[in-house]
């Protein structure tokens, strides 16, 4: 009998030290940080799932259709080049020789066939004179019928030497556009990003089916857009024209105004990865991106919908089951309350029901010990 009362006074020690410890806590004021409850503008917005990428509109990796060696390279990385500027060029003096050739050809055509058609013009004239001469006896016929033939000889010897200058107009465009196989010039004014070569290298055109370095990387930086995936679920509400938001971590929390310019018509299904959808969203002031590179991780939040003068909260003050620890300065407390919501996104979340303006919520919810009825104190911000 001793015994069990030693045993109930040491489990009454335990209880008394366990509650002293736990009203001790319990009275131990939690710092915590809150804000007031406001109105504002509340939007519904979507985000993209993955990292987006800055783009160039017009980029363009050019690479010679023809192998040979590296003659002329005379551009470097980071040079601005106007349209139409050689970039790069293999050896080509036999086809540059094959050129001359045919515009000799082409000045030799030109002048026979202005020897035959000048002289083509000099029978028919003749041709013509002794016909009159017939006409009034003063001629044969058969001079006349000789003067007519070769007149007509004439004129078909014109028409052949007109198609020969044809033929030699032709053979020299085919000679020109096989040289230009040789060279890569700028299809548009741009800002070389990349040269893969030098002076004397051979280089050789791309397998079919197997892509390799471009020997010229051209961007046009003057005009950019994002580009990034949506989550297949989000992407039926998303329209070309709607609202966007940009931002890059180069440029940390500024915000870009932008304009969804594209929906991709199909779903991309990347192993082991969530089915997506891109968006490409340009930015409405075009002066906004005079800093940026290509390249850059970008993200876009599409804006869905808006409602201008709504109660709301920060989002991050939101428990789970739309519940919010309410502060109460009177007694230093916190006491939790359910509310119904509205529009959300990651900033912001609209109060339908259960809260006013003017009432603080906390937004440090993930702070130990923090229940319904606990002791809080503020922290300074």
């Amino acid at each position: 009998m001793p015994r069990f009362r030693l045993v109930l006074v040491l489990v009454g020690l335990v209880l008394v030290v366990t509650a002293g410890i736990y009203w001790s806590q319990r009275n131990t004021p939690i710092p915590v940080q809150v804000v007031e409850v406001e109105r504002g503008a509340v939007e519904r917005t979507v985000t993209n799932t993955r990292a987006g990428t800055l783009n160039a509109c017009r980029r363009a990796r050019l690479s010679p259709s023809l192998g040979g060696q590296i003659a002329n390279l005379p551009v470097k990385e980071g040079e601005s080049v106007k349209q139409g500027q050689v970039l790069f060029e293999i050896w080509n003096s036999d086809l540059r020789a094959q050129v001359t050739l045919a515009q000799a050809e082409l000045s030799t055509s030109k002048a026979r066939q202005q020897e035959a058609c000048i002289q083509a013009e000099l029978a028919q004239t003749e041709a013509q004179r002794l016909v009159k001469l017939r006409e009034r006896k003063l001629a044969s016929e058969e001079l006349a019928g000789k003067a007519i033939s070769l007149s007509l000889s004439g004129a078909a010897a014109c028409d052949a030497a007109t198609a020969n200058v044809s033929v030699s107009k032709a053979r020299l465009s085919l000679a020109n556009a096989i040289l230009d196989k040789t060279r890569l010039t700028a299809p548009f004014d741009g800002t070389i990003a990349e040269v893969n070569g030098e002076l004397g290298e051979y280089v050789t055109p791309s397998p079919v089916g197997i892509p390799t370095p471009p020997a010229i990387d051209l961007i046009d930086i003057s005009c950019l857009y994002v580009s990034a995936p949506i989550d297949e679920v989000d992407a039926p509400e998303i329209r070309a024209g709607m609202t966007a938001r940009i931002s890059l971590d180069a440029f940390g929390r500024e915000y870009f105004e932008g304009r969804v310019r594209r929906v991709a018509p199909y779903v991309l299904d990347i192993e082991k990865q969530a089915r997506t959808v891109d968006i490409e969203v340009d930015f409405i002031s075009a002066g906004d991106n005079s800093n940026m590179l290509p390249g850059y991780t970008a993200d876009i939040e599409v804006i869905l919908d808006v409602r201008s003068d709504s109660l709301r909260i920060p989002s991050e003050a939101l428990l789970e089951g739309n519940r919010v620890y309410v502060y109460d300065s009177d007694f230093g407390t916190v006491s939790r309350v359910e509310i119904r919501t509205g529009l959300s996104n990651w900033q912001f979340t609209e109060v339908l029901q259960g809260l006013e303006a003017g009432q603080q919520v906390v937004t440090s919810i993930d702070r130990e010990g923090l229940i319904d009825g606990a002791v809080v104190e503020l922290e300074a911000k």
